[in-house]
């Protein structure tokens, strides 16, 4: 399962780059909606929250790109360190990596200040990290990695 997990991690990023090439170079069409489609399904696809290259907007928002991109990172290096125990992932330490998001979220929601895309990126970088290193300790049975969160 670890495997798959990161499989996943990685192959996501790379089609929805693929996707984004594709609507640029103007090849591949169907597949490219597909995957602009699929991406729907997860993220609202603002314009005005996504990047564009070349004039073409991302299939998912900057936020999500923090996410997705970070994400390969976090599953890669989990499965490297495979069954050799660490600590335990924890409550605390995915808070600590969803606290830059939660703050751009809430001063936005706020009215606080304007949040660009860079900003929402860069603060989803470390959730995604975080996020897939539980997901890939866990499923690989890992001691101290059993899927139950600690306090």
């Amino acid at each position: 399962m670890a495997r798959f997990l990161v499989a996943c991690a990685v192959a996501w990023p790379v089609l929805l780059t693929a996707a984004t090439a594709a609507r640029i170079h103007q090849t591949a069409p169907w597949t490219s909606t597909l995957m602009y489609v699929v991406a729907g399904q997860v993220c609202h696809q603002r314009p005005a929250r996504s990047f564009h290259t070349a004039g073409v907007q991302w299939p998912v928002c900057g936020r999500c790109s923090g996410l997705y991109l970070a994400a390969p990172v976090g599953a890669i290096a989990a499965y490297l360190v495979g069954r050799r125990r660490t600590s335990r992932p924890s409550i605390a330490w995915l808070a600590v990596a969803a606290a830059p998001t939660a703050i751009t979220y809430v001063i936005e929601k706020a009215g606080i200040a304007a949040v660009g895309n860079g900003l929402r990126f860069a603060a989803a970088l470390p959730l995604g990290l975080a996020l897939a290193w539980v997901l890939v300790r866990t499923a690989s049975g890992t001691p101290g990695a059993s899927g139950k969160l600690t306090r």
